[in-house]
C-alpha cells in the first residue's frame, strides 16, 4: 500500500467501488423512504431532522472510503476484506434507520457507523505501516477518526438538550479531521479525475433511486384508483426534473479539483446535493400520496416537498460548478431565477393543481438548463 499516482491516466472506478456504492443505495433508500413516511404523515420537522442526521452518516462514510480508495486502492485480499466489513456496516446502519426516525433511537445506526469507521481506521493504519512517505498523514487520519467514533458512542447516553448539541459538535469534528490530517506534512495522493468520476457515479445512483421510488408510487396509485390526470402530470414532471438535474450536473465536463481547499469545499458541498436529490424522490412520493388523498399533507405542502429539494440542488450545484469550472452555469443570475420560479410554482399549487405545479417545476428547471447552456456557449464561443 504505497499510494497511487495522482496523475495516473485512465484512472476509473473499480468493480469493487461500484459494488460498495450499491450497498449505500440501500441506506439512501431507507432514509428517503422514512422521510416520505414522515412527510405523508405531516411530521415535516422531525422527518427533516432525522433525515439530515441519518444522511450525514451515510454520506460521510461513503465520502471517506471514496477518497481513501482514490489514494490507496491496492485491491488485494486484506483491502477487499476490510471493504467488505465497511459494506456490512452500512447495511447495519440501514437496518437502524426506521428506529432512528420513529423512536429517535440511533443505537443501531451508530453501531453500523462505527463498524464502517473501524474498518477505515484499519486501512489508514495499514497505509501508515506500508507507506513511509504518507505515514504522518495516515496516522492523523486514524487517530482523528478513532477519537470522534468514541464521541459518537458516548453520545448515545447524552441527556435531553445535549443530544442535538453533541450531534452538531461531532459533525464539526468529523468535518475537521481531513482538513487537520492533510494540513501538515504530505497530502494524500488522491486522484482528482477519479474522485470527480466517483461523485458523478453516486449522483446517477441517487437519481436512479428517485426514479425507482417514484415509479413504485405511481404503480401503487394506479393499482388503487387507476391512472388519474394528476398522477400522470406528477410522474411526467418528476421524470423531467430528474433528467434536467442530471443534465445540469454533467453538462460542461468534469470538475477541476485544483487544490485541497477546492476539493474539500466541493466534496463537502455534495452532502447537500446528494441529500436534496434523494429527498426529491420522497417529495414526489408525498405528492402522489397527496394527489390520491392518502396523506396528512395539503397539496400545496406536497408541492413544496418537491420544490425545496430542487431549489437546494440547483443553488448548491451552481456554487460548486462555478468553483470548479464545470457544469452548466452560464450565468449565476439564471440559476437564481430558476431557483425562484420553482417555489413560486409550488405556491401556485391551488391554482395550477398539484400535477400542473410539478410539471411546471420540471419545465422551469429544463428552461433554466437551456438558458445556462446558451449563455455558456456564447461566453466560451462554443
Amino acid at each position: 500500500m504505497q499510494g497511487r499516482d495522482p496523475g495516473e491516466e485512465h484512472r476509473t472506478a473499480t468493480p469493487l467501488e461500484l459494488l460498495f456504492d450499491l450497498t449505500f443505495v440501500v441506506a439512501v433508500s431507507q432514509a428517503a423512504a422514512q422521510l416520505h413516511h414522515a412527510l405523508a404523515e405531516g411530521h415535516v420537522g422531525s422527518g427533516l431532522t432525522g433525515y439530515a442526521a441519518v444522511f450525514f452518516a451515510v454520506w460521510w462514510a461513503w465520502m471517506n472510503f471514496t477518497w481513501f480508495a482514490s489514494a490507496y486502492d491496492t485491491d488485494d485480499v486484506p483491502y477487499r476484506l476490510l471493504t467488505l466489513l465497511q459494506m456490512a456496516g452500512v447495511l447495519v446502519l440501514a437496518a437502524g434507520v426506521p428506529d432512528a426516525f420513529q423512536e429517535n433511537d440511533f443505537s443501531v445506526v451508530v453501531l453500523g457507523y462505527v463498524i464502517m469507521r473501524v474498518a477505515l481506521i484499519a486501512q489508514w493504519l495499514r497505509a501508515a505501516a506500508e507507506h513511509p512517505g504518507g505515514r504522518g498523514t495516515a496516522l492523523r487520519y486514524a487517530a482523528g477518526i478513532a477519537v470522534v467514533q468514541c464521541g459518537w458512542i458516548a453520545r448515545l447516553w447524552a441527556p435531553g438538550v445535549w443530544a442535538p448539541v453533541t450531534f452538531v459538535l461531532l459533525v464539526v469534528a468529523e468535518l475537521a479531521v481531513p482538513a487537520w490530517a492533510e494540513s501538515r506534512g504530505r497530502i494524500t495522493s488522491w486522484h482528482p479525475g477519479h474522485v470527480a468520476e466517483r461523485y458523478g457515479l453516486f449522483t446517477i445512483i441517487v437519481l436512479g433511486e428517485v426514479i425507482l421510488a417514484s415509479f413504485t408510487a405511481v404503480q401503487s396509485a394506479m393499482t388503487d384508483h387507476g391512472l388519474s390526470a394528476s398522477v400522470v402530470l406528477i410522474a411526467l414532471g418528476g421524470l423531467v426534473l430528474v433528467f434536467a438535474l442530471w443534465w445540469t450536473y454533467f453538462a460542461g465536463g468534469s470538475a477541476v479539483l485544483a487544490n485541497l481547499r477546492t476539493a474539500l469545499v466541493w466534496g463537502y458541498g455534495h452532502y447537500l446535493v446528494f441529500a436534496a436529490l434523494a429527498a426529491l424522490g420522497s417529495g414526489l412520493e408525498a405528492a402522489l400520496d397527496a394527489a390520491e388523498h392518502h396523506a396528512d399533507l395539503s397539496e400545496q405542502a406536497a408541492g413544496f416537498a418537491v420544490a425545496l429539494p430542487v431549489v437546494t440542488a440547483l443553488l448548491v450545484l451552481g456554487v460548486l460548478q462555478r468553483l470548479t469550472g464545470s457544469g452548466a452555469v452560464g450565468h449565476s443570475l439564471l440559476v437564481v431565477a430558476g431557483a425562484l420560479v420553482v417555489p413560486a410554482l409550488a405556491a401556485a399549487t391551488p391554482a395550477l393543481g398539484l400535477g400542473g405545479a410539478v410539471l411546471g417545476m420540471g419545465l422551469a428547471v429544463a428552461a433554466t438548463l437551456a438558458a445556462n447552456i446558451v449563455a455558456l456557449r456564447r461566453r466560451t464561443g462554443g
